[in-house]
């Protein structure tokens, strides 16, 4: 739920929206730009574009993605809820997936294994946090 809360906290839905009319009009400008071209020219002009605008769409994604565990994983350790136990949960789905794994590159999320590289990396941050709201829940 964190990671939910965390994604519209950061009003990952209002960047995607913009995100996605500055890439719009940008196809747009290449469109009106080689509407004069040669037909072959402005097709690969066209799918350079799109194929530049998709994985800049996916990296904003991955990141977003990234963010919102980071949010969702402070908010779990503020409410008294173990931070440790995302790491357990990702671990589980990583052995889960095995065998069915997109590139990296072509996904809308980090991989399992970032996501765990990740989350250790924050523990330091976080355990504080829910040690005082143990101790306020009590």
């Amino acid at each position: 739920m964190g990671h939910e809360i965390g994604h519209v906290t950061a009003r990952h839905g209002a960047e995607r929206m913009t995100e996605g009319i500055l890439l719009a009009a940008g196809g747009l400008v290449v469109d009106a730009a080689t509407a004069n071209g040669r037909e072959t020219n402005r097709t690969a002009w066209m799918l350079g574009y799109g194929l530049l605008a998709g994985g800049t769409a996916l990296k904003f994604s991955r990141s977003h993605e990234s963010e919102a565990d980071y949010i969702g994983i402070r908010y779990a350790a503020k409410a008294g809820y173990n931070p440790e136990a995302a790491i357990t949960f990702w671990r589980k789905m990583e052995q889960q997936s095995q065998g069915g794994k997109v590139p990296a590159f072509l996904s809308t999320h980090p991989p399992h294994e970032q996501r765990i590289a990740d989350l250790q990396k924050w523990m330091p941050q976080v355990l504080p946090l829910y040690e005082s709201a143990r101790l306020r829940y009590r």
